[in-house]
């Protein structure tokens, strides 16, 4: 589905890929909705827009907060007259423990953004996607979804749950005019720690693993053509694409690997 001339909501877009997203889609002529908490960030975004700013509403909303995610197809419409996309980009990340030392709260709150966010989105959105002639809705996943990282088991189900949403949704819609993208990241330059209010101890940052990061704005731009070309998968980055590889070919000794890299950010016992 050719971007130019339609409209699209993006969640999480005050900042990162979101962001990406959103700018990227208005240079392509499309019409946005940007979602986030944070309406300083979708100021700043805003601000990035230029020439295409009138293209452009930002929504300040929680997209675990159902009542409220159920009034924005109306304000979406009322804004921009249809609305022929819905891109989920938002999610959090966990803190750097084991599960046995993660508090509930914490868990809960990771499987309400990153599960519950989209299914929430796409239950309000879906009914009107499917009265235009075109549609797209697209899923951030994660590499963490099929590729388990330790300190990170909650984010990763959260992720690998959205998946399997995903593709599940994709085969209901198959007869229909939306085509559904799933989208698996691997480590992008963005700011997400800092959002998920996860801040790394001096310890844990200096330990840290040298992991080659894909930029944002390469990461929107794939998520862009993934929707321009209807793509099944679109996965980002050279790690994303080696342990999509590797978790298939063999799926213990990818996990091993991962362990290998990650034990310096891992507490001790």
């Amino acid at each position: 589905m050719l971007v130019n001339g339609k409209v699209f909501v993006v969640t999480g877009g005050g900042s990162g890929i979101g962001r990406e997203v959103v700018v990227q889609l208005l240079k392509k002529g499309a019409r946005v909705a940007a979602l986030d908490m944070n309406e300083n960030s979708l100021k700043e975004t805003a601000g990035l827009a230029g020439d295409f700013k009138d293209k452009l509403t930002t929504h300040v909303v929680n997209i675990t907060d159902r009542a409220a995610v159920d009034q924005l197809p109306e304000a979406v419409i009322a804004a921009h007259g249809a609305v022929d996309g819905l891109v989920n980009v938002a999610g959090i990340i966990q803190k750097f423990v084991f599960f046995k030392d993660l508090p509930m709260a914490d868990v809960e709150k990771v499987m309400n953004v990153n599960f519950y966010g989209p299914l929430n989105m796409i239950k309000a959105f879906l009914p009107h996607l499917l009265k235009r002639p075109q549609a797209n809705i697209v899923d951030v996943a994660s590499m963490g979804a099929y590729a388990p990282v330790p300190g990170q088991t909650i984010y990763g189900a959260s992720k690998a749950a959205l998946k399997l949403f995903t593709e599940g949704l994709n085969s209901e819609l198959m007869s229909t005019n939306v085509r559904v993208t799933t989208v698996y990241p691997g480590a992008i330059n963005t700011n997400i720690a800092a959002n998920s209010g996860v801040v790394a101890t001096a310890e844990q940052s200096g330990s840290a693993p040298k992991i080659k990061m894909t930029e944002a704005p390469v990461a929107g731009a794939a998520i862009v053509n993934g929707i321009e070309t209807d793509a099944y998968r679109v996965i980002i980055g050279s790690d994303a694409k080696m342990m999509d590889f590797l978790s298939r070919l063999m799926p213990k000794k990818s996990a091993e690997i991962i362990y290998k890299q990650m034990a310096s950010l891992l507490p001790k016992e």
